[in-house]
């Protein structure tokens, strides 16, 4: 049949004569048995990519396959560690792999307005900041981004396993370009928790060449595909696109697309966006709805949220998580900075006791801002002044939550009412985990339960 020859090496790039009726994204079989993809067509060339570490020589013979980049995708990819083209690299072996295997294309157009619906549950990520200040909807787009070691990946591990344990979601975690020490502790971790098994990491190295790496969130966000057409909720973390942006430009230019901004190429926002585009709450036929909630991470450098690849995602997502470096030093965990954090649908998934509350916090905290400027100053205050400065610290400490506590919504409602009514005071060093074994025996006598779970209880009853 057609078959082309390579006549140009710029590994993981290929210029391959021949191939006149290629088409974008097209699979490639070389005659040494690798795989590639089409990459680009010109006039006379095409260019390829090639996923094997090892190059394939000058001369090389190339054929098509007439078929878009595809990967069998099963239920025995959950509990393991795969590359992106779903080899297993770690995790326990699963004979389920190759029972209901399916092929699946990588890049496929995402769905439509008509097959969406509208946000209107609660992501809970059993972090009272988020789930009360920054609330989050099952098929949300929501940013995540901040310094390195701010607390990021702490915050994303919390979310899995509150959302794996309490809420029966799968999660499929794109480790793009990592260490191999941080995938390795990141599936020990969750092996520790006794929840991998719902759980799929699709891993790329810093030592991995960048065509692999360039696929990996493409490879997330199919299997999420696949699972969302069973009907199940899904969790993509994608750790993180800053690190895939770069991979992505460094084979453009291999290619000689023309550089924009930063040496990017001018696809660089479409290329994020089709991905993104991809997660959201969607109609199913047999269980109503289902949603694919997607939770992308960039890195920010020193605290500049006014990066390109930055900018690009904000505008491209549901809102974004800020987790700022200066919170993080002063010792507040999670260090989010919640001015310059933005939730764009979550509100209208939270239940009208629930934005009530978020409103008072809101406006307490800026009451208790400003009020404690003043104070700095010495100047007397009056009481009612200070009666916001000792609530508002009841409540930042409150918000201050170490992330190996998972706090049941419910329960951050209670702890928010006994603060609200004075009736609990964490002003000055009080730490409220001494109180939780206490908190959750009351937070399970079901009356209070059914009573809380109600969309618009009578306040003062919650809140007692």
């Amino acid at each position: 049949g057609e078959y082309g020859t390579v006549s140009q090496l710029l590994h993981p790039l290929l210029t391959i004569k021949g191939l006149p009726h290629a088409h974008p994204n097209e699979m490639l079989i070389f005659e040494n048995g690798q795989i590639g993809m089409v990459f680009d067509i010109e006039e006379k060339a095409i260019h390829a990519l090639i996923f094997s570490q090892s190059p394939a020589g000058i001369g090389t013979k190339v054929t098509r396959t007439n078929i878009t980049l595809s990967i069998p995708i099963s239920i025995g990819l959950l509990g393991k560690i795969i590359d992106p083209l779903t080899n297993m690299i770690g995790g326990s072996s699963n004979s389920e792999m190759n029972n209901d295997s399916q092929l699946r294309e990588l890049f496929t157009a995402a769905p439509g307005i008509s097959k969406r619906t509208p946000i209107t549950s609660q992501f809970l990520t059993g972090v009272s900041k988020i789930d009360l200040l920054v609330p989050l909807g099952y098929g949300q787009r929501e940013l995540i981004m901040g310094d390195v070691k701010t607390g990021k990946t702490m915050f994303l591990t919390r979310t899995i396993i509150n959302q794996v344990k309490n809420h029966n979601s799968l999660v499929i975690y794109a480790a793009i370009g990592k260490k191999k020490t941080e995938i390795i502790n990141l599936y020990q971790y969750f092996e520790k928790e006794g929840i991998m098994d719902k759980i799929c990491i699709v891993a790329t190295t810093a030592a991995d060449i960048a065509s692999t790496v360039y696929l990996n969130p493409y490879t997330a966000i199919t299997i999420a595909e696949y699972f969302r057409d069973k009907g199940i909720n899904v969790l993509v973390i994608m750790d993180d696109l800053t690190t895939h942006a770069q991979r992505y430009r460094e084979i453009a230019l291999k290619s000689r697309r023309f550089p924009g901004r930063e040496s990017f190429p001018g696809d660089i926002f479409y290329t994020h966006a089709s991905l993104l585009e991809r997660a959201g709450h969607f109609i199913h036929e047999t269980n109503g709805t289902v949603s694919i909630t997607c939770l992308p991470v960039a890195m920010t450098t020193e605290g500049d949220i006014t990066g390109y690849i930055t900018t690009n995602l904000m505008s491209m997502t549901d809102g974004h998580i800020f987790f700022d470096s200066n919170i993080y030093n002063k010792g507040e965990r999670p260090a989010i900075n919640i001015p310059l954090s933005v939730t764009r649908v979550g509100r209208q998934a939270q239940s009208k006791l629930g934005q009530e509350i978020n409103r008072q916090i809101l406006s307490l905290l800026s009451k208790y801002e400003k009020i404690s400027n003043i104070a700095y100053i010495g100047s007397e205050l009056s009481e009612e002044s200070k009666n916001v400065l000792k609530k508002g610290e009841s409540l930042n400490n409150l918000l201050n939550q170490d992330m190996l506590i998972d706090l049941p919504y419910e329960l951050q409602i209670i702890l928010f009412g006994l603060v609200w009514i004075n009736e609990l005071d964490l002003s000055g060093n009080t730490n409220y985990t001494k109180l939780l074994p206490e908190l959750m025996k009351i937070y399970t006598d079901e009356s209070i339960a059914r009573e809380l779970a109600l969309d618009n209880p009578t306040p003062k009853l919650s809140l007692k």
